[in-house]
């Protein structure tokens, strides 16, 4: 979870020190998984709202075009 903090706050860092602690407990492997899954979630959290997708996953096309006409109106 920690890992996941550090990577997500942009206010703390994955330091030499902290990622010494995690090589005890993670292979590079596992280490490596974990940190794209870690930046994976943070990915789509920024950019599935753009999209109108929500939690459950679904992207409704339809809504996805009307959001974007409608947000597109308002820059012109």
């Amino acid at each position: 979870m920690e890992l996941a903090e550090r990577m997500t706050h942009t206010s703390k860092r994955v330091t030499d020190r902290f990622f010494t602690k995690l090589r005890k407990e993670f292979t590079d492997e596992e280490l490596v998984e974990l940190s794209a899954i870690i930046a994976y979630e943070n990915f789509r959290s920024k950019f599935n709202p753009v999209f109108g997708i929500e939690a459950n996953g679904l992207c409704h096309i339809p809504a996805v075009q009307e959001m974007a006409a409608t947000a597109t109106e308002k820059l012109h």
